[in-house]
């Protein structure tokens, strides 16, 4: 029988090392919020292939989709001959979308790719150079996104130069006593010392930080950024990939604060598990950019696009978007009966189900315990229980559990945790 250890042998013969995996198991198979590996073990999943199979694993009417979409064709180039699965799927986007603005889409493959056509689209919209991001925000991982995150190791190191023109100022966490305040200042000085406000283009933001440790910016924070780029003209552009299509409680998560974004980046969670990735955004933006200046030869792939149009109609169907914020309801309430009784539980953050735990020294949260969390990620999945983490400073776990995910099936997971944990 072929084992796990087999396959990671062989993998780090050929795949080169950057290409790392968290853990060293290989899946045979998926079913909602369980996997189970090569030998035969199974795992609760509450990574969701980091937010992405929002609505769990081999979900019986997105593979029958797919499966039917197989037998007609499976790709012919939405720039070449488009399809209608892909203006379908533009014309939910555009109606889902926060704001009463006339809106459009494009579809692209990846995250990154949304994130770079944004960029693409508010230079070519306002005529101007800058973008302003945020320390602790994560982008992708191509150049252009590399210098956009605002997290050194491991997305950056070794990999400069990055495009000029590309500013960070902090990002509001109150945890570490950076107040909402102290971020605008920042944006002001930043205008005064570095590049004026009406050389800037767009400030993109992720309403929860995704890699940075699942904070979240504060309603009032949002809608100062929105007057900043109402007053300066400047394209604010939402990074929701991984807050998106209901993991945090609502469709996308400006929408819970009655903002309206320019540009919106989708991902992740749009196409439970297919490759698949949008921008969408006010029309006037949107139509910057000339003909052909926007597109990619896989964008809106046909296969990915009836799997997206099968998920918005799950998201709705079985009222996964309540289902999320009583999925952290859930999750919380085992979690601080966990921290009454470990103060190495610094912080519990609860954004629906985008859940963290930050773990630090005898409570002190200037003393991040990075070798714990590590310790804890690597051990649950030897336990069944895969686990991710994140955090510019790695000490917090992160909970990504599919939002179709059982009752009985997160209180497992947890009681592993909190037996790891003691």
């Amino acid at each position: 029988m072929i084992t796990n250890n087999d396959l990671q042998q062989r993998k780090q013969r050929v795949i080169a090392r950057g290409m790392g995996n968290l853990a060293p198991v290989y899946i045979e198979r998926g079913c909602n919020a369980e996997l189970w590996d090569v030998e035969g073990k199974r795992y609760i999943d509450f990574g969701s292939g980091i937010a992405v199979n929002n609505t769990g694993h081999s979900h019986p009417t997105i593979t029958k989709a797919v499966k039917n979409q197989l037998d007609k064709f499976s790709h012919s180039c939405i720039m070449v001959t488009p399809y209608i699965s892909a203006v379908e799927l533009a014309e939910k986007l555009v109606e889902i979308a926060p704001g009463e603005s006339e809106k459009k889409a494009i579809f692209v493959s990846t995250g990154a790719e949304a994130v770079e056509n944004c960029i693409k689209i508010a230079r070519a919209h306002t005529k101007r150079r800058g973008i302003v991001a945020f320390n602790g925000g994560f982008h992708g991982r191509t150049n252009m996104t590399m210098g956009l995150t605002g997290k050194i190791t491991p997305y950056k190191h070794l990999f400069g130069p990055f495009p000029n023109d590309i500013y960070h100022v902090p990002y509001p966490v109150s945890y570490h006593g950076i107040s909402s305040k102290h971020s605008l200042q920042a944006l002001e000085t930043l205008f005064k010392t570095s590049i004026g406000a009406e050389d800037i283009a767009a400030i993109i933001i992720e309403p929860i930080q995704g890699e940075g440790g699942f904070y979240a910016a504060p309603a009032y924070f949002l809608l100062a950024l929105r007057d900043i780029c109402d007053k300066y003209g400047i394209v604010l552009i939402a990074d929701e990939i991984q807050t998106g299509f209901g993991r945090t409680g609502h469709m996308f998560s400006f929408e819970g604060h009655n903002i309206e974004p320019d540009l919106i980046t989708m991902a992740k969670g749009i196409a439970g598990g297919f490759p698949l990735a949008a921008v969408v955004g006010k029309a006037e933006i949107m139509d910057s950019p000339l003909p052909g200046g926007l597109g990619g030869t896989y964008a809106g792939s046909p296969i990915a696009c009836v799997a997206a149009l099968e998920v918005l109609k799950i998201l709705k169907s079985d009222n996964l978007i309540n289902r999320a914020k009583k999925i952290g309801q859930r999750f919380a309430k085992k979690l601080r009966q966990m921290q009454k009784q470990d103060n190495s539980i610094g912080d519990i953050r609860v954004h629906g189900a985008m859940i963290a735990i930050e773990l630090v020294k005898n409570g002190d949260a200037n003393r991040p315990d990075a070798k714990r969390t590590g310790s804890i990620v690597q051990q649950a999945h030897k336990s069944g229980l895969i686990l991710l983490n994140c955090g510019i400073r790695s000490n917090v776990i992160r909970f990504l559990p599919p939002l179709t995910i059982s009752d009985e099936t997160i209180d497992e997971g947890l009681a592993i945790l909190q037996s790891i944990m003691k």
